[in-house]
């Protein structure tokens, strides 16, 4: 019994989910089977007689070329990889398989579309890394560089933005952005800022894209048209609430974000989250070990490591530098008196005006109940250290008003220089110390008599 085949052999080429082409000499499609809308997102009628290195990513171009001119030389590829733009813009990852018909003088190549695969890889990767970056960097600007280059592998996000709010001051600040048309977003009426005070206020993500139905009220005139960028703010949620948010704005006219970059984005604003927090606190615990909490003046330790500091420099420079010691007469009177609180303002009081006494780079530090210590890190002459100790003992005369009570406090101060003093750091505080004590007994004698 004889049989054939009848059907043309195209229609049977349409069923494959691969898409099959032929491409003349000249580079232009000749023929294109269904499955090249699927992949492509054009009609086969669209494709005819088009260049076919115009659909290829322009990154890939010259790599595509030079493969076309090694298969019409002979040379088949059988697994060569590279990227389309799609007509709605989005990018297509294609592994083909091509030859060169001499017959025909054509190329023949079938389509496989790996953009899934390819996505998943690199998406899999850029959120390892981006894990890996959140727990490894200490400082949060290179995290923030870092998570933008890898974000920007996988995601169209030229346009980057991280923004922290602050709960005391109530105040969004931006440690991190980049966008060409915005450079200030914490001024009033940035679209940035507007977005991510509105991500921050509901705690939830928001995808604007251009051919949105139901735009969230007050962004529906981002979009001009088709050619208008997507946008893409996440917040960064942590145990205490909603710290801040996270912003990616695409390209004019460029791929559009959807649905599974948004969750994706919200795994990414977990790792960045922590990583602050985590940072946060290490700067807080930080903190507690060189400031001193009630004064937050800078506490023992952190006045050592300046005083080291100020020292090897004014041993290079062949400079001058002053040790203050600062006590307060009668300190425990005030307490016994009206109270520890009354104190503790007391204490904060003389740490405003002793830090109103020297300049913005010296040290006012609080070492003790009620010693203070100011180093002045750099003087020209002896009498700079006598002139401050006079302004300090100047104002710290003046009275206090403090929880209705009328306080006078008198200072005990001994100054110590650089380098008549002593040149090592425990000869200048022994020897401010001493001059304190000496001033202190000066004090109780001329009240003795």
């Amino acid at each position: 019994m004889e049989t054939r085949n009848s059907a043309p052999l195209a229609s049977y080429i349409d069923l494959l989910l691969d898409a099959v082409c032929a491409v003349d000499k000249q580079g232009r499609f000749v023929f294109v089977s269904a499955a090249c809308e699927r992949i492509f997102g054009y009609t086969p009628d669209e494709l005819i007689g088009q260049p076919m290195i115009d659909l290829v990513h322009p990154a890939d171009r010259q790599r595509t070329l030079d493969a076309a001119r090694e298969i019409m030389g002979g040379e088949p590829k059988l697994n060569f990889e590279n990227r389309y733009l799609r007509k709605d813009g989005r990018v297509a990852h294609i592994l083909w398989s091509a030859r060169w018909s001499e017959v025909d003088q054509l190329r023949i190549a079938v389509a496989h579309d790996i953009t899934e695969r390819k996505q998943a890889e690199s998406r899999q990767a850029a959120l390892y890394a981006i894990s890996e970056a959140a727990h490894a960097t200490e400082d949060l600007l290179a995290l923030f560089k870092r998570i933008h280059s890898i974000i920007g592998e996988w995601l169209p996000a030229l346009n980057f933005s991280v923004a922290l709010y602050d709960e005391h001051c109530k105040q969004l600040n931006f440690p991190y952005h980049v966008d060409d048309h915005e450079p200030q977003p914490e001024q009033p009426g940035t679209v940035t800022g507007r977005l991510c005070a509105e991500v921050i206020r509901s705690g939830q993500p928001i995808l604007l894209t251009p051919d949105q139905d139901n735009p969230p009220l007050g962004f529906a005139a981002l979009f001009a048209g088709q050619d208008s960028p997507c946008w893409l703010g996440v917040p960064l949620n942590s145990q205490n609430g909603t710290i801040g948010a996270l912003i990616v704005k695409s390209m004019p006219g460029g791929e559009r974000y959807t649905e599974q970059d948004k969750e994706l984005l919200q795994y990414v604003c977990a790792q960045v989250a922590t990583a602050i927090e985590r940072k946060q606190l290490h700067a807080r615990l930080q903190r507690m070990a060189q400031y001193d909490q009630l004064t937050q003046l800078p506490n023992r330790e952190l006045l050592r490591d300046r005083l080291k500091a100020s020292l090897a420099r004014a041993r290079t420079e062949s400079g001058r530098m002053a040790l203050l010691y600062v006590d307060l007469d009668r300190f425990k009177q005030v307490n016994d008196t009206f109270g520890h609180a009354v104190g503790d303002m007391l204490l904060q009081a003389v740490a405003n005006r002793l830090k109103g006494c020297v300049r913005e780079t010296d040290t006012v530090a609080r070492i003790g109940g009620d010693e203070f210590v100011v180093l002045l890190h750099s003087i020209h002459a002896a009498e700079d250290a006598e002139n401050v100790a006079g302004k300090i003992r100047q104002v710290l005369f003046q009275p206090l008003r403090l929880d209705g009570h009328n306080l006078n406090i008198q200072p005990s101060i001994g100054v110590a220089r650089y380098p008549e003093h002593g040149t090592e750091e425990k000869q200048l505080f022994r020897y401010a110390d001493e001059a304190m004590y000496a001033a202190k007994r000066q004090h109780h004698l001329r009240l003795g008599a």
